[in-house]
């Protein structure tokens, strides 16, 4: 097998764990969600910390911890990425999450707005195409549902803005998230205490499920990082959009969520979008590798 293969098998993988999340979630809707997180904070911590700790590189912590540009920077992403598991965990709570999956379809959408905005990159025609879909998208299920999408809005605008913030860091992925989730911490383990345990002590089960919800967060992460060193960047984006297609899907066939013509209409102009998006993506990926082939054998000539 080679190493593009296992990371397009890692990506599958990955993908496919965040894709499921919401039925894990759905299991511990009896729990408030600010509790859930709670958990989901302290056991990624552990979770981290251990994985840190076998690779010998527990030290960095401490390094990364103790420069204040560094952390004024992953307090930010600390923020983002703390709202948008709130926001992921509410919305399965709730039964939104097929609007959730909407989120997750448009995110990588919002992250080429912003590197227009923050980065002044240029749009390519392809991407401005698919953001006007799903500009149009956003619109069409504002105006049919009567309000506007705000929890796909929330969760796509967050996680974009954590992608921004996090190119301004130059540290591994597994350590930035740990040194996030040791800023989290705290809060977290305040709300703990402060309700009782947050559902811990209720059953065995619930408490099984709280210590899960570490490692569900730490492995998909883990295999992505391994996936993104081995494949290329376009096919990373296309094979990203599992994850909400897989959460699309677990909303309306397993948790039976309304799906509305509205809805219908929305998602074909997505997936139009993603469609464009991802061709352009894999056209980009193909040409940047036929560059970079170019360049090596005019070095070595």
């Amino acid at each position: 097998m080679t190493e593009t293969t296992k990371g397009v098998a890692a990506m599958i993988l990955a993908c496919t764990v965040w894709g499921l999340s919401g039925i894990f979630y759905k299991l511990l809707a009896h729990i408030p969600p600010e509790q859930v997180l709670s958990h989901r904070v302290l056991w990624s911590a552990v979770f981290f910390a251990c994985v840190l700790a076998l690779q010998g590189r527990l030290a960095l912590l401490t390094t990364v911890l103790s420069d204040w540009r560094q952390v004024r920077v992953l307090i930010l992403a600390t923020a983002m990425i703390s709202l948008n598991w709130f926001i992921f965990i509410t919305s399965v709570q709730i039964g939104r999450a097929t609007e959730a999956s909407l989120g997750y379809y448009i995110f990588p959408l919002v992250s080429v707005v912003l590197g227009r905005l923050i980065f002044a990159e240029r749009l390519s025609p392809s991407q401005g195409l698919a953001i006007a879909l799903a500009t149009l998208a956003v619109v069409v299920l504002t105006y049919g549902l009567g309000v506007a999408p705000w929890i796909a809005l929330v969760l796509g605008c967050s996680f974009a803005i954590y992608g921004v913030v996090k190119k301004g860091l130059d540290i591994g992925p597994v350590v930035s998230v740990t040194a996030e989730v040791l800023l989290l911490l705290p809060i977290a383990l305040v709300v703990i205490v402060l309700t009782g345990g947050g559902g811990f002590q209720d059953n065995g089960l619930d408490a099984g499920l709280l210590m899960l919800s570490g490692p569900l967060t730490g492995m998909p992460l883990i295999l992505f990082s391994y996936a993104a060193r081995r494949v290329a960047l376009g096919n990373v984006g296309v094979l990203q959009y599992i994850n909400p297609t897989l959460q699309a899907l677990v909303a309306t066939l397993i948790f039976g969520e309304l799906f509305t013509p509205w809805h219908s209409m929305a998602f074909a102009l997505i997936w139009g979008a993603v469609i464009i998006f991802s061709i352009g993506a894999l056209h980009r990926s193909r040409q940047e590798a036929r560059q970079a082939r170019a360049a090596a054998k005019a070095a070595s000539a």
